[in-house]
């Protein structure tokens, strides 16, 4: 087995008397010897190249890959095109490393850049930055930059998914802004729990549409009322929603965030994904990160730079208002390809079937007994509620290879529809369902 260094034990010892020392153990004489491991670590031998391959095997032959999927709950199988694979394969793309050196990088930078133009068109928005590291960031990113000196509180609908709460909650704790959960009622956020909460120190306000139970928020009035307060209005989307749905733009939104796992990237057992973000041109130099623009070379041909980037982030952190240092931009560019592919009829041919779909489910659910615990609007997710435990029913699925939803709680689970999913494997699921109710 060879050694992970690429220098041999002569160029080391060479090194080692170039600045004064016989040995390593010289180099680091200053570690208290309690410190030092004596005896070597205690893990086994390495292996072959062929004899790794064969354990990772093994290894993920243990994975239990379902054909069939009827879970979201924030991460959603959808239709990959085979070019988004192709393109985001060759090999002088798949770097991830922030493009600093624009001379150089004029390939990756127009591929951030194209993103940027696609997801500021899908949410409606003005301007978008290069990438977050997921949509529970995003969300909390967003939050930090409506941040004033005088405006420090953010008001959260409890109907926004869990892990974006929790991410929510370690941000604003870190950057000292209160954070104040609006109750939910009936799956939605309550009106007039939000109007009661809204006071001159409130910064933003933040749901989630659909929010996390599927179900379609009053989101243009809730933005009314944010700006009425003068606080800034951010909207969590799906992003394939917006085939169907108003933009975020057209709901009055300030700032529209969102994972962009939907568009083109894999499930892969929980990432890696990446956060979309975009705004109004008035918040555009509070985004976090980087945002790539396209101007023109000394010949007059067109060309792409890091047009805005707060250097506080680099070089005077504990100033930062950010701690976004890297970027997603292999995802963005699964993203940018997948969107370039589907197109505008594409996506709301993509939403139309996820809705439809939905719907049709739980319709076909209702009759056998499991009815929606909301009965207002929603998009491909819904919440149904049974007198059978939820873990029996979901059990029944699995032993016929088949993910249902997400168990809640004891009764209610959350199902979800994509394109992906045929009529016949609905009809499979209900057929299996009723025989166990």
């Amino acid at each position: 087995m060879g050694s992970y260094v690429p220098n041999t034990e002569q160029e080391r010892q060479e090194m080692l008397n170039e600045i004064g020392y016989q040995s390593i153990d010289d180099l680091f004489v200053h570690i208290p010897a309690e410190m030092k491991v004596k005896d070597g670590l205690n893990i086994p031998s390495g292996l072959s190249e062929m004899e790794v391959r064969k354990a990772l095997q093994k290894m993920a032959g243990e994975n239990k890959v379902f054909d069939s999927i009827f879970r979201g709950a924030g991460a959603y199988k959808h239709f990959i095109p085979s070019v988004v694979n192709s393109v985001i394969s060759k090999e002088n793309l798949m770097t991830a490393y922030t493009p600093y050196q624009a001379e150089i990088s004029q390939g990756i930078l127009q591929s951030i850049f194209e993103y940027q133009t696609m997801i500021s068109e899908l949410t409606g928005m003005d301007a978008s930055n290069a990438s977050i590291y997921d949509g529970a960031a995003a969300a909390a990113e967003a939050i930090a930059m409506c941040r004033e000196r005088k405006k420090k509180k953010a008001l959260v609908s409890e109907t926004v998914m869990p892990s974006v709460m929790e991410t929510i909650k370690t941000y604003c704790f870190g950057n000292e802004m209160e954070l104040v959960v609006v109750p939910g009622r009936d799956g939605l956020t309550d009106m007039k729990a939000l109007e009661s909460l809204l006071d001159s120190n409130t910064a933003c306000v933040y749901i989630q549409h659909p929010n996390y139970y599927g179900n379609l928020e009053e989101a243009e009035l809730i933005g009314e009322l944010a700006h009425q307060a003068g606080a800034k209005y951010i909207m969590g989307v799906n992003p394939i929603s917006l085939g169907v749905l108003k933009t975020p733009r057209e709901y009055g939104a300030d700032v529209a965030v969102g994972d962009g796992q939907p568009l083109g990237l894999p499930l892969s057992f929980g990432g890696p994904y990446l956060g979309f973000m975009t705004c109004v041109s008035g918040m555009t130099r509070k985004l976090p990160g980087r945002v790539v623009g396209e101007t023109k070379d000394a010949n007059g041909k067109i060309g792409y730079v890091l047009t805005l980037q707060a250097r506080e982030q680099h070089i005077r952190r504990e100033k930062a208002s950010s701690n976004v240092c890297s970027n997603q931009a292999l995802c963005a560019l699964a993203v940018g390809t997948y969107l370039a592919a589907m197109g505008k009829e594409g996506i709301h041919s993509a939403a139309v079937q996820c809705m439809s779909k939905a719907h049709y489910m739980s319709d076909e659910l209702d009759k056998i007994g499991l009815s929606r615990v909301d009965q207002g609007a929603f998009f491909h997710e819904f919440v149904t509620i049974s007198g059978k435990p939820a873990s029996q029913l979901l059990t029944a699925l699995e032993d016929n290879g088949i993910l249902g939803g997400y168990p809640l709680d004891e009764k209610r689970i959350l199902w979800c529809c994509t394109e992906v999913n045929s009529k016949a494997e609905i009809d499979e699921v209900v057929r299996i369902l009723k025989e166990v109710q």
